[in-house]
């Protein structure tokens, strides 16, 4: 009996011994076949790579070539169970050599995956660290423009709102800021310029080695990965500084802008202050001058009193007599002044009855005149 004429009986057999297993055995099993068909996958999926990778791309087979060639694969490995089974031993598929270069291989290939994707999340990530830098920088530009802004323009405008001043000012702002932007964009032209040279350069000097052979080699990779490790770690320790800097930089701004407050509140209190103090020297020079007002106003009473204690001390009474005719006569005379009062109200009130009386008596001739006129 032949090989071929031996298979269906194995199958047969097995079928048979299948059908006598238990539920726990099948599962048992069914879970065992599924493990060593995921490894079967796994080496198969891995000898794809590694064949494609060594054969050109003319003579890669199709995809339809390669699952025929696993299913006949996995084929043979379970003729290669079931005859062990019967105690026939053949190998089929790869040698341990073989599947040891094989995963030695792919090993490289993914350790070299992994150093590439390094290498892109460590350019990523000082890409995003420029960038953030950029923004940092950007934004205090921002803030310090802002506060100058209000500094120099806001207060100008709110304390002068509506002059020509003011105005002039923001559009002399405005000016200066467009003119520094020019001039920041001039030095970036000029950069980006010198920049698009060297890499022609670098570019140029490239080229001509790789022309020449002179190509580096394993050495000088590790060589220059050793060099990027060392320049990676003082490029963090100096980044670590510049924080710590930026740190004390904010730290001393807040300082700064305290410092700059207290020296705002207290140049306006020395101009109070100076107010305040012409005001007392105004205030002191016009005391001083009531001071000498009332000096000599203190002379003059010292002296209209040493006059008047002069003429009461000279002062002598007169007799009873006299003073008796004396202050008849002026009785006398005081009634002569109300009858001689009362006559002048009298004559008023006669003269404004005249008047009257003659304002009245002219309208009347005008009227008449005015009907009647001396020509007719």
């Amino acid at each position: 009996m032949t090989e071929e004429d031996s298979e269906p009986s194995v199958s047969e057999l097995q079928v048979e011994e299948e059908n006598e297993l238990s539920v726990i055995q099948l599962c048992g099993l069914v879970e065992e076949l599924s493990y060593g068909n995921s490894a079967l996958k796994t080496e198969t999926e891995m000898f794809e790579k590694y064949y494609s990778k060594l054969e050109p791309r003319d003579q890669v087979p199709r995809s339809s070539e390669i699952k025929t060639l696993g299913a006949e694969f996995a084929q043979l490995r379970g003729k290669r169970k079931s005859r062990s089974r019967k105690g026939t031993d053949h190998v089929i598929g790869l040698s341990v050599d073989q599947k040891c270069e094989l995963v030695q291989k792919e090993l490289e290939d993914t350790k070299e995956e992994i150093r590439h994707m390094k290498a892109n999340a460590e350019w990523d990530l000082q890409h995003h660290e420029a960038v953030i830098e950029e923004a940092e920088m950007r934004w205090t530009e921002v803030q310090r423009a802002v506060q100058e802004f209000k500094k120099d323009i806001l207060k100008t405008i709110s304390k002068k709102k509506g002059s020509i001043l003011a105005t002039e000012k923001l559009m002399k702002y405005i000016e200066d800021m467009n003119r520094q932007r020019d001039n920041m964009k001039d030095k970036l032209r000029l950069k980006n310029v010198s920049l698009k040279v060297q890499r022609k350069k670098m570019l140029l000097q490239l080229r001509q080695k790789e022309e020449v052979g002179e190509a580096l080699h394993e050495v000088d990779f590790q060589q220059l990965k050793i060099e990027n490790a060392q320049f990676l770690d003082t490029i963090e320790a100096r980044n670590q500084e510049l924080i710590q800097l930026k740190l004390v930089s904010g730290n001393t701004l807040q300082v700064l802008n305290t410092y700059k407050s207290k020296l705002q509140r207290a140049t306006e209190m020395s101009i109070n202050l100076d107010k305040e103090i012409l005001l007392r020297n105004e205030l002191l020079e016009k005391i001083e001058r009531e001071t000498l007002q009332a000096e000599e106003d203190r002379a003059k009473a010292e002296a209209l009193n040493k006059k008047l204690r002069k003429q009461l001390a000279e002062f002598r009474a007169p007799q009873v007599m006299v003073y008796v005719r004396e202050k008849i006569l002026h009785g006398d005379l005081e009634k002569t002044i109300k009858v001689w009062e009362r006559k002048v109200e009298i004559a008023e009130m006669s003269l404004k009855g005249y008047r009257k009386a003659w304002n009245k008596m002219k309208t009347t001739n005008e009227q008449l005149q005015a009907i009647c006129p001396p020509g007719k």
